[in-house]
């Protein structure tokens, strides 16, 4: 069986296509594809209210691309998902219509909750030491989801309007920020040690960029270090020094900057990053929604 997911971010728009084939009666994940088109949607919404022609062009485009490959691979089913920067564009669902007509792609607008939900469908936690308690951090370009894992359950999860893209164009407040201090201090509250566990594109390149081993954590420390080395240099400088495309160089910064502002509210000195997304999570979610269906 082969399923794709489609998440439609304020940064990126991805396409994620695997096969789902059952060893020893356990469905065993085999990512066949992977594509990312930096749409950039969030530079639009967050400072004019709505997609820009030229970027709406770029939407209807991308998912012509995505339909033509879903049907290359013989997709069976998918899942189309956008997040922040749809939910806030006063012309979210003309596109959405307008991409239904021209690829056939159902896209669905999810809430920041939905989306929080989807890195838990990725059940990473369940494999973890239960001596811990886990909190998901997923810093996207509008928004950042937190998720509390404990004791083999979810016990929270809340969506903030804190992403790289609002910040990069100064349009997270303080406000936004002491709500987010005062949610993590109220709720994200444990007797046994927390440990995080981090998703999206920068994390994820923060990760590969400092060589350690996959299972293996990154601490605060390192996170903060890397965050004043970043923070000292211009964006050139760092797609010269660090060898990262220009969409990378300019958010990897604010994203560090929520990661360590949410593990230090948290007391948290220690961070797993493992390769999942909210692509990933959709694709879950599909399989599980079909093995319920049966």
């Amino acid at each position: 069986m082969k399923i794709a997911a489609i998440d439609i971010g304020s940064n990126a728009a991805r396409l994620l296509i695997n096969e789902v084939k059952i060893n020893n009666r356990k469905p065993e994940f085999i990512k066949l594809n992977l594509l990312r088109i930096p749409l950039r949607l969030g530079m639009d919404v967050f400072t004019i209210g709505k997609i820009g022609p030229e970027r709406e062009k770029m939407v209807i485009d991308s998912m012509k691309i995505f339909s033509d490959l879903m049907k290359i691979y013989k997709v069976d089913h998918y899942r189309a998902c956008a997040t922040s920067a749809m939910r806030d564009a006063a012309n979210g669902n003309d596109i959405i219509n307008l991409v239904k007509d021209t690829s056939g792609i159902n896209i669905e607008i999810i809430s920041g909750d939905e989306e929080a939900t989807l890195i838990y469908e990725n059940h990473v936690a369940e494999g973890l030491d239960k001596e811990f308690a886990y909190l998901y951090i997923d810093v996207g370009g509008g928004s950042t989801e937190l998720t509390f894992y404990e004791n083999g359950k979810m016990v929270y999860e809340k969506s903030f309007n804190i992403g790289t893209i609002r910040l990069l164009n100064n349009l997270v407040t303080m406000d936004n920020w002491k709500e987010m201090k005062d949610e993590i201090k109220k709720n994200i509250v444990s007797k046994k040690p927390i440990v995080a566990i981090g998703s999206g594109g920068n994390i994820n390149k923060v990760f590969s960029m400092s060589k350690t081993k996959d299972g293996k954590p990154m601490s605060l420390s390192h996170l903060k270090k890397v965050y004043k080395e970043f923070n000292e240099l211009s964006v050139e400088e760092r797609m010269t020094n660090y060898n990262l495309r220009e969409d990378r160089a300019d958010v990897l910064v604010h994203a560090l900057g929520v990661f360590n502002n949410v593990m230090s509210w948290s007391d948290i000195n220690k961070i797993f990053v493992p390769k999942i997304s909210v692509a990933d999570g959709l694709i879950h979610n599909i399989y599980s929604q079909l093995q319920h269906k049966k």
